[in-house]
């Protein structure tokens, strides 16, 4: 499951980023999925050949189901957008965009249970020591740094995503990401926490050979269990980060309002091509 999710962020990672080959990264997804599952689970043979069959069927179903919801929540966030957006428009977008995303997450758990309710003991070590290396991974990437290093990190990051939506930030602009980064708290250490804590349960879950009776709920539903102070944290961040997008909606120019609307106007276009070239690959029926 977790290579599949690995592989439904390549391809929105290049939406978000308007790369030109959404296309390729797209049509590419599921061999990406095949490579990182192969690397978790250490499946061989009728299992490998099982493995390429459920990946190649969630694909198929993203490609029918989800793209369609993709393409039309692109159209209603460029209404939204063109207009001048409200908190109310922000709540829209996280909501509909997490409720997709829980959608695909459940899809490709009822794909993956059946294989991973089969996993013996060697293959669920495996598994358990490729999620240790990931929580090292975390650790260098994420928590290493002095509380101010880490901000500037955030800053950086914040600002290349937003340069790339409008094409550029004024001075003033940037400085209000600056602001959000300063006032939102650093939750990493949480999200470690909490991250391990899923990881564990995941794992017990697997042992109990329990995949197709609760994978599916249990994987669409990742903030059940949060402890109080990191669902609280989670919270305020989110109000933080509304609050620097609204200040920057009322703060665009005429080019940079433009600018993000021809960038959604495009996702919409590579999506819809997508399902297209979906549709020509179906056999005649």
């Amino acid at each position: 499951m977790s290579a599949m999710r690995r592989a439904l962020a390549l391809a929105a990672a290049a939406l978000l980023a308007g790369c030109s080959t959404l296309q390729l990264a797209y049509d590419n997804a599921d061999t990406y999925a095949r490579w990182e599952a192969r690397a978790y689970l250490d499946v061989h043979d009728e299992q490998s050949d099982e493995l390429d069959a459920r990946i190649a069927a969630f694909h198929a179903w993203h490609r029918e189901k989800a793209l369609p919801q993709y393409a039309q929540l692109a159209v209603e966030a460029g209404r939204r957008l063109e207009r001048g957006l409200s908190r109310e428009d922000l709540l829209w977008g996280y909501d509909a965009v997490r409720a997709q995303v829980r959608e695909s997450v459940r899809a490709a758990a009822v794909e993956a249970a059946g294989l991973l309710d089969r996993l013996g003991p060697e293959q669920l070590e495996h598994l358990a020591q490729r999620l240790a290396e990931d929580n090292r991974k975390f650790a260098r990437e994420d928590l290493a740094g002095t509380p101010e290093e880490r901000r500037e990190r955030r800053t950086k990051r914040n600002l290349e995503r937003l340069e790339d939506w409008l094409g550029g930030l004024s001075d003033a602009q940037a400085e209000r990401v600056r602001q959000y980064s300063e006032r939102a708290a650093l939750i990493d250490e949480l999200r470690d926490r909490d991250r391990k804590r899923r990881q564990a349960e995941f794992l017990d879950l697997l042992r109990a050979r329990q995949a197709r009776a609760r994978l599916a709920d249990w994987a669409a539903d990742w903030e059940s269990g949060r402890v109080p102070e990191y669902a609280a944290a989670v919270r305020a961040n989110l109000e933080e980060y509304f609050s620097m997008l609204l200040d920057l909606d009322r703060s665009l120019s005429p080019v940079q309002r433009r600018t993000a609307l021809e960038r959604l106007a495009r996702y919409r276009g590579d999506i819809e091509q997508l399902m297209r070239a979906g549709a020509a690959r179906e056999p005649a029926q």
